[in-house]
Parts: structure tokens; C-alpha cells; sequence
């Protein structure tokens, strides 16, 4: 039986692996350290509530006491750490919240995780607690690839382009040094975009999703030919589970969906799938009356094109090779399944995503 301390554990990703956890691994005890900021939502928990192994903190990660306290008293053996300010957009206008969280952030659990695991008092003949220390990251950290370029890997150099990115890699490389210094059992996985159920609306999918529902125009940056590869969130959420369950200490896993697509192409995409729910199910027309040009089967006459944003990165694409052969990774959602899903779990929970845009304006 496992304790984790998930810390983000209720934003997007971080609940989804919280929701997983718990369902895989019923036995299991899970704290979630979050603070609650804009994208964190205790909504995304509220099937897990009333799980006997589940208890919510609203705290910070910075504040290193109190994750002393919680790794301490919960006697944790597992921190799964997700907290971050994600946003590129954001971290361009406002990269001082990135600097804060993504490092300052790591650089607090870190501390707290050497004090009580290896510092602290331990077993006779014990050099350090049994523990792990995971560290979620991005493939942003890597930069951009060219049309040619192969998918980045484990071994492909940080070349990081946003103030966002760089704060990820500076954790990164805090979180390596821990291992290689201190003895700090840690790894480290680089996802792929990730989509699906409880994704914060001012990202890509959920964005044009919402907008789509207030026939609102659906802003594409520059010509949408910038490239993702794009992961199911659950899928995510089970190849961490297997880093934690077999990686090697000390190693960096990639953790992709093996799918490209151009964001335009996305946009796209979505609209069909609309057009076609709007066509087959009369009974959104009632439930959604803004959705003019969804109800008409022409929501693709939305798709505005914007002014580019600073350093937006061409392309990102993952190699998992590592991860398949390592720890016998592969997605279970093929994108077809994974994006239809995600359609109807926001056709299916307007309370959900109404609550947040309404709390954003």
C-alpha cells in the first residue's frame, strides 16, 4: 500500500491522475496539496471526496513546513508533483507567477523531501526512508522541432522558448540534481499535450469546445499550422503510474500520444464533431440555443485567425521508445476514441465548465 502527496492534484492533469489512482489502486492513501488558483477546481475531485484514503489540503507549495508536516504526519512515501503555472500565454504577459511556482515551487518539496526522507530519523541500517519523489514535466523543455526533425527523446538537448518552458526545465534540472547530490530517489516524465475531461477552457480543445456552445469566434494563432502530439489525459495518468511502479531512479521518461496534429487541423476536427452531435441529437439545440452556427452544422464559419504569439514554438512531437521498452508504455485511446470523448464529456457537464468561465469573467 502506497500514501502519495499529489501536489496540483486539482488541476487538469493532476486530478485525472488523482481520479485514476484511486479507482486502480482503492487501497492506496492520497493527499492533494493544491492552491487553488485559477485552474485548480475541487469539482474536479468531488467523485473522490468521500474516499476513505482521500483527504484534500489547501496549501502552497512553497510553504516547505507545511509539506514537511504532510509528508511527516501522512507518513508519505510517494510525492507525485503536478504544481505549475502552465499557461504560455500567460507566462509571456506575467512570467514572474512561472518563476515562483516552477521553481521556487519545486525547489520548496525538494527541500521538505531531503529533510524528512533522507535528513530525518529512519530505521536501523537505513540510509534514507523508502520514498520517490516524481516529477511531471513537458516536452516544451526541449524547444521546437522542423518539419524533418525526429521526435524528441530523452536525450534531445533543453533548448526551452517561453518563460513558461524555461521554469520547467530550471525544475527539471533541480529535480536531477537532488538524485545526483543528495540521493534523493526521484524521476522525472515529459508529456505531450494532453486532452480530455476537467481541461481548464482557456486551453485549445476546451476553448474551441466552449466557444463553439456561444458561437463565439475561435481564435487560431498566425496560419495553424503550428504542430502537437497529443495525449489522453488517462493515458498520461497510467504512464506515470508505470515510472512510479518501474522506472529506474534517476531517469527521465517521454510520455506521447505517436500523434501529430496541426492546431488548425484541430479546430477543424472539433467542428465536425459538433456539427455532427448537433445533427444526431436534436436535444442540444434546446439545451444549447447560443450555438447558432453548431445548430446549423457550420461551426467551422467561427475559425478566426489572430496575430501570432512571441517565440510560439513550430512543432512538438514525443519518442516513447524509451518508455515502451522500458516500462511497456503504450496509450490505450487512439485519438478518435480520446477526442470523441472528450466531446461528449463537455456536451454532458455545462455546470462544470459554465462555473469556470463564469469565474474567469
Amino acid at each position: 500500500m502506497k500514501t502519495l502527496l499529489v501536489t496540483g492534484g486539482a488541476g487538469f492533469i493532476g486530478s485525472n491522475f488523482v481520479l485514476y489512482w484511486l479507482k486502480t489502486y482503492p487501497q492506496d492513501k492520497v493527499i492533494v496539496l493544491d492552491a487553488l488558483t485559477y485552474a485548480g477546481n475541487r469539482d474536479n475531485l468531488a467523485s473522490v471526496e468521500n474516499h476513505p484514503g482521500f483527504r484534500f489540503v489547501h496549501g502552497d507549495i512553497c510553504d516547505t513546513p507545511l509539506v514537511e508536516t504532510l509528508l511527516t504526519e501522512h507518513g508519505v512515501d510517494n510525492l507525485v508533483h503536478f504544481a505549475a503555472e502552465s499557461h504560455v500565454d500567460r507566462s509571456i504577459t506575467g512570467p514572474d507567477a512561472f518563476i515562483e511556482t516552477n521553481i521556487m515551487g519545486t525547489y520548496s518539496l525538494l527541500k521538505a523531501a531531503k529533510k524528512v526522507w533522507i535528513d530525518g530519523p529512519k530505521a536501523a541500517g537505513e540510509s534514507a526512508k523508502p520514498h520517490r519523489f516524481h516529477h511531471v514535466s513537458t516536452d516544451e523543455v526541449y524547444g521546437t522541432l522542423g518539419p524533418e526533425d525526429p521526435a524528441f527523446s530523452e536525450m534531445t538537448p533543453y533548448a526551452p522558448n517561453s518563460p513558461y518552458s524555461a521554469s520547467k526545465a530550471a525544475s527539471d534540472h533541480l529535480v536531477r540534481a537532488y538524485h545526483h547530490t543528495y540521493g534523493l530517489n526521484v524521476t522525472t516524465s515529459n508529456c505531450s499535450n494532453n486532452y480530455g475531461p476537467y481541461h481548464f477552457p482557456e486551453k485549445l480543445i476546451p476553448l474551441v469546445l466552449t466557444n463553439i456552445l456561444f458561437d463565439k469566434p475561435l481564435p487560431v494563432y498566425g496560419d495553424g499550422m503550428q504542430i502537437r502530439d497529443w495525449l489522453y489525459v488517462e493515458d498520461h495518468a497510467r504512464g506515470i503510474d508505470l515510472v512510479i511502479q518501474k522506472g529506474q531512479l534517476g531517469e527521465c521518461y517521454n510520455i506521447g500520444g505517436v500523434n501529430e496534429w496541426a492546431n488548425i487541423n484541430i479546430v477543424k476536427l472539433i467542428c465536425s464533431l459538433m456539427n455532427e452531435a448537433f445533427s444526431v441529437r436534436p436535444e442540444l439545440a434546446e439545451a444549447f440555443p447560443a450555438a447558432a452556427s453548431a445548430i446549423s452544422g457550420n461551426s467551422e464559419s467561427l475559425i478566426t485567425y489572430v496575430t501570432d504569439r512571441p517565440g510560439h514554438d513550430r512543432r512538438y512531437a514525443i519518442d516513447p521508445t524509451k518508455s515502451q521498452n522500458e516500462l511497456g508504455y503504450k496509450p490505450e485511446y487512439s485519438f478518435e476514441m480520446g477526442i470523441k470523448k472528450t466531446v461528449d464529456w463537455y456536451l454532458e457537464n455545462p455546470v462544470w465548465w459554465q462555473k469556470l468561465l463564469e469565474r474567469k469573467s
